[in-house]
């Protein structure tokens, strides 16, 4: 790569990580004061970027919602995907941080008010909604079945719903994260060993 190449990329590069910040800044705010009461000037004011500057990035506050949600979910599925295939360490502990990183981190008030947000518009974000669910289904589905414990697809995919199901329980009903990691992992230890 040439010197004027790489000169041509620092803007890009600059504007995908504006555009990161953002993004993450405007999902704190709509979790913050909801969708309806969310305004651009908001969200511009949050992330420390113009009015016209956040146009610029996204044309309306539709497009900057599900833009702000399809990046949380699809950077929660990668590092998902990264935690599952780590096969040095054992399928319980992988199972456990990938439910963490895609529910457990989302225990507690503020963190509680970005699911209700994204819950209360799922008409705002399209197929997403669908889709990003049943990918970490499937992912977690894969591990157990990738797993030397011998256990087939079917067997697998109840295992992983059952969590799922078990999941979202305990979600609602602990108040902190270090509580739901607790009670998840006595789920996982029934079902997967």
């Amino acid at each position: 790569m040439s010197n004027d190449e790489v000169l041509l990329d620092v803007p890009s590069a600059i504007r995908t990580d504006r555009r990161e910040a953002v993004l993450e800044s405007a999902l704190l705010t709509f979790a913050r004061f909801g969708y309806r009461k969310t305004s651009m000037e908001t969200v511009a004011q949050t992330a420390d970027i113009s009015r016209p500057g956040l146009y610029f990035l996204f044309s309306s506050k539709e497009e900057l919602f599900r833009a702000a949600v399809t990046h949380a979910l699809d950077a929660d599925l990668l590092a998902i995907d990264r935690i599952l295939k780590d096969d040095a360490r054992p399928l319980p502990v992988r199972i456990l941080e990938a439910f963490d990183q895609w529910a457990g981190r989302y225990v507690g008030p503020i963190a509680r008010d970005i699911t209700t947000v994204i819950e209360d518009n799922p008409g705002l974000l399209g197929p997403i909604v669908q889709t990003a669910p049943q990918r970490f289904t499937e992912l977690i589905t894969d591990a157990m079945t990738a797993d030397t414990t011998g256990i087939g697809r079917s067997r697998a995919a109840a295992a992983a719903q059952t969590l799922i199901s078990a999941s979202i329980g305990i979600k609602h009903q602990v108040e902190d994260r270090e509580s739901y990691r607790q009670r998840l992992q006595v789920a996982i230890d029934v079902l997967v060993l």
